[in-house]
């Protein structure tokens, strides 16, 4: 018979093997979201109604994990709401809108390696805030995952021209809100806890995005193709709410490092269903551009869990 420690040592590579899972769907779920927008895209609607339908489908989710998450804890104080606020329309509202913006312009695969870029925007947003030091190691990083976007750029920017630039410009600005969003959020998560935290401010998020749409577009924009709706509720609950669940429950199994680790296969689902799913071009300039940012971020992620000597 297995004795307890043997039980135990299994139980334990069990849990780990189910974290790598969970991290993994949960990186593929995440990327899926590009090629969703995309295909709808095709059927004419725009940024304004596309993500309105999106947050419409996913704030019953949000609103039930905020309240599952804040049952038994004391209210929030004035301040606490007033932080979850302002998170959530630069971490949520403000960076959803401007990726679905600018992913009318570029590809899917741009898109993703962007964004890929969060965790060197992050560092940097700390050395300009709070005088963080930056290692040689993690400039290197950085510099390494920068030229890769820079390749895939190029390739776009001569295909499409100015498109190209405006579309990459509004992503990158996507990905600087999100980065504001993780900076700001370390004391609130502290305070409120993260699942309360992602729900209520997500929750915020939805609000703004329908308030938007209320107030840009008239009711009749809300009549669009029957793909448009499916494919939102697809993005609201695969893409969106399932992946943030399978994502935490990944980091309380195996660790936020490992998790990250694990994610950097977001960046080549993406271009694989960006090339299986909406023909996108597969070539040796997005290709070596992809390798240089998943590299570089990997030397960056290793560089910033050393202690400082």
């Amino acid at each position: 018979m297995p004795t307890a420690q043997s039980q135990q040592a299994q139980a334990a590579r069990k849990n780990v093997a189910t974290g790598l899972l969970l991290a993994l769907f949960g990186a593929i779920a995440f990327s899926g979201k590009a090629i969703i927008v995309k295909l709808a895209y095709r059927h004419g609607v725009d940024a304004v109604t596309l993500i309105m339908y999106r947050m419409l489908f996913a704030l019953p989710i949000f609103a039930l994990m905020a309240w599952w998450a804040s049952r038994g804890k004391p209210p929030l104080s004035r301040r606490d709401w007033l932080g979850v606020v302002g998170l959530g329309i630069t971490g949520y509202y403000l960076a959803s809108f401007l990726d679905f913006a600018g992913l009318a312009y570029i590809s899917a695969s741009l898109e993703r390696l962007i964004l890929y870029l969060n965790p060197t925007l992050v560092m940097m947003l700390g050395w300009v805030l709070y005088g963080r030091s930056i290692r040689w190691g993690q400039a290197l990083g950085m510099a390494i995952s920068y030229c890769g976007v820079v390749l895939v750029f190029g390739l776009e920017a001569r295909l499409q021209g100015a498109d190209a630039a405006w579309g990459a410009l509004l992503v990158f600005l996507s990905a600087v809100s999100y980065a504001i969003y993780l900076v700001y959020s370390g004391e609130m998560v502290k305070r409120i806890g993260s699942l309360r935290l992602v729900g209520l401010a997500t929750t915020v998020a939805c609000l703004c995005c329908l308030l938007q749409f209320v107030l840009l577009r008239p009711l009749s924009a809300a009549v669009v193709a029957p793909e448009v709706i499916w494919l939102s509720v697809l993005n609201a609950t695969l893409c969106t709410a399932a992946p943030v669940l399978m994502v935490m429950m990944a980091i309380e199994r195996i660790g936020a490092g490992m998790a990250a680790q694990t994610g950097m296969v977001g960046p080549l689902s993406t271009i694989l269903m960006g090339v299986w799913i909406l023909g996108e071009p597969f070539t040796l300039w997005v290709a070596a551009g992809t390798a240089l940012v998943i590299a570089g971020i990997f030397v960056f992620t290793r560089m910033s869990r050393q202690p400082v000597r």
